[in-house]
């Protein structure tokens, strides 16, 4: 009989609709390891999205606070669940499994080539770029792209949000010359699943990366 071991994902926001889309995709990503299980597990406060860098930076505190309810027993990995990592490294120096970002997990997948990242918030990017730098890929990213228009409005309409960052995949490739696109943010996860058939260069979908790396991780 295997024993089942729990990979907890941790949505740093409040939207129960983008934990259910980001584990859905991480199930499919680990469904081959019979040895793991994917447990969600939501932020008990804060924003349904992501939006700012004061956001940001408060999702860290939640990260931590819903690992340790959630506790080390019986968990194998821990995924945080924003493309801004919140929280990672604390919750890496609070627990002896491993912990995986889906940026970090994204940004490291995407930089072996030139790349770009697409994104809908705009107050994000500063901390998008201060991420890729820590992680010594400055001078692989070509540049950041958002889209246009509010990103909360563009998460309830999810056609429209998928066309503007189909538009921004294409300039990253035409203009800046990116080989790969990171889609960047967990609430773009679906969007990102319909657009990875479409694009021109392959399109790099953070919560799939992060379940990539955690299997490498565990072996």
């Amino acid at each position: 009989m295997h024993r089942t071991n729990a990979v907890v994902l941790i949505n740093p926001n409040t939207s129960a609709t983008t934990t259910d889309m980001m584990a859905a995709m991480l199930r499919e990503q680990l469904a081959a390891r019979r040895d793991l299980a994917v447990r969600a597990v939501t932020a008990a406060q804060g924003p349904g999205m992501i939006v700012t860098a004061d956001a940001l930076c408060a999702a860290a505190t939640e990260v931590l606070a819903a690992a340790l309810r959630t506790g080390t027993e019986g968990t194998a990995a821990f995924v945080v669940g924003a493309f801004g990592d919140p929280g990672i490294e604390e919750l890496r120096a609070a627990v002896c499994v491993p912990v995986v970002g889906i940026g970090e997990a994204a940004l490291l997948e995407a930089g072996d080539t030139a790349f770009a990242v697409v994104t809908t918030t705009p107050g994000l990017v500063q901390a998008i770029a201060d991420r890729i730098d820590a992680l010594g890929l400055a001078d692989r990213c070509v540049g950041i792209r958002c889209t246009e228009g509010d990103p909360r409005d563009l998460a309830g309409r999810p056609e429209l949000q998928s066309e503007r960052l189909a538009a921004a995949v294409d300039l990253s490739v035409g203009r800046d010359g990116a080989r790969k696109v990171v889609i960047g943010g967990g609430p773009l996860t679906e969007s990102a699943r319909v657009l990875a058939g479409r694009s021109d260069v392959p399109l790099v979908v953070p919560v799939a990366a992060a379940g990539r790396r955690v299997r490498q991780l565990l072996g």
